[in-house]
């Protein structure tokens, strides 16, 4: 059972984010688009943190976002975008949905693992 789920198209990124927090003793599952992360929490609901990137193909980061507190209703998971998104109307709408942070990429893990930790528990 995964504490944190990786959603992001790019392999690479995926990859990334996936190996620093497995390498921080996390316990980590990823997904390669908003409506594979969908599939994977449905599937998992011991995930207590979703770290998605925003622009994807089939479905985006904010999209799956809204889909999570409503289609599921779940509430408590929270939220992080990885992204290249800056835009305050992006913003505005993760906040709507739920999100609790915006991280601008690149991933630079040593300045967000405390507080990964902190909301995957």
């Amino acid at each position: 059972m995964a504490q944190i789920l990786v959603v992001d198209d790019s392999s690479t990124v995926r990859n990334e984010v996936c190996d620093f927090l497995k390498a921080n003793g996390l316990t980590v599952t990823s997904a390669v688009d908003g409506k594979d992360g969908l599939d994977k929490l449905r599937a998992d609901p011991s995930i207590k943190l979703v770290v998605s990137d925003v622009n994807m193909p089939n479905m985006d980061g904010l999209t799956m976002a809204e889909k999570i507190r409503g289609e599921l209703r779940n509430t408590t998971v929270n939220i992080i975008m990885l992204t290249t998104e800056n835009s305050p109307s992006m913003k505005e709408r993760g906040k709507a949905a739920g999100i609790k942070g915006w991280i601008v990429k690149p991933f630079s893990g040593a300045a967000v693992i405390a507080t990964f930790k902190k909301l995957a528990v």
